[in-house]
């Protein structure tokens, strides 16, 4: 208990330990208490946890084409249900252009609370007054943190592992719309352990006697969407 929630102090766990039947003296359990090393605050996975539902996080990756021309894709994924609500590719990125990206990504007052970046230096000042302009918290990591960025770093590498590893990109045109079916399967059918094991556009449970699996292929034939036709 006392590693878990390093704000609770003595008082706080000995009452915890009687409400489940520990009848220990509070100076018994003190002297055995686990002391925390760190700081009492809360870590930055429970900072994260407690601010999901609204944060985004945005990150770029690089592709080269069949030309070894390099083209980049900007990523804007909404930390709650892993869901990639926005991207688009460039040659040439820049900080007009990204802040273009955000402008795109949140009209009409739907910006979320807080976004988490890089360092990068494509997030220059234009970036910096659109984030403000949008009434956006920026979260920028510490350098070369790239974990404090998980959950971009893990969508990128499903994106790089899943998609873009098993063929090669013409142009900018070919890997947009690549990258358009794969993210369609990616919400609606690729289930993910961190929703506990459900898609980040909410799949419904097929019952058996529904009718016969049928599956579809994705990306020519790299992935399949399973489900039940009914009879």
């Amino acid at each position: 208990m006392s590693y878990e929630n390093r704000l609770w102090g003595t008082p706080r766990i000995h009452g915890e330990l009687l409400k489940l039947g520990y009848d220990i003296c509070e100076t018994t359990f003190a002297k055995y208490m686990v002391r925390n090393p760190g700081p009492s605050t809360q870590t930055w996975r429970t900072f994260i946890r407690n601010h999901m539902s609204e944060m985004v996080a945005v990150d770029f990756l690089s592709v080269h084409t069949a030309t070894f021309k390099t083209i980049h894709v900007f990523v804007i994924l909404s930390l709650e249900r892993r869901r990639v609500i926005h991207f688009n590719v460039t040659t040439n990125p820049t900080a007009e252009w990204t802040s273009l990206q955000l402008t795109q990504a949140f009209p009409f007052d739907s910006a979320p609370r807080f976004l988490i970046r890089d360092r990068d230096g494509i997030y220059g000042q234009k970036v910096v007054d659109t984030i403000n302009n949008l009434e956006i918290k920026q979260v920028v990591i510490s350098r070369q943190s790239p974990w404090q960025n998980g959950f971009c770093e893990r969508v990128i590498g499903s994106i790089r592992r899943e998609c873009l590893d098993h063929l090669i990109v013409l142009n900018d045109r070919h890997l947009r719309r690549v990258l358009s079916e794969y993210f369609a399967y990616y919400h609606e059918a690729r289930t993910h352990l961190g929703l506990k094991k459900d898609a980040p556009i909410s799949r419904p449970v097929q019952r058996c006697n529904a009718g016969p699996m049928i599956s579809g292929p994705v990306l020519g034939g790299l992935h399949h969407r399973y489900y039940r036709e009914a009879a």
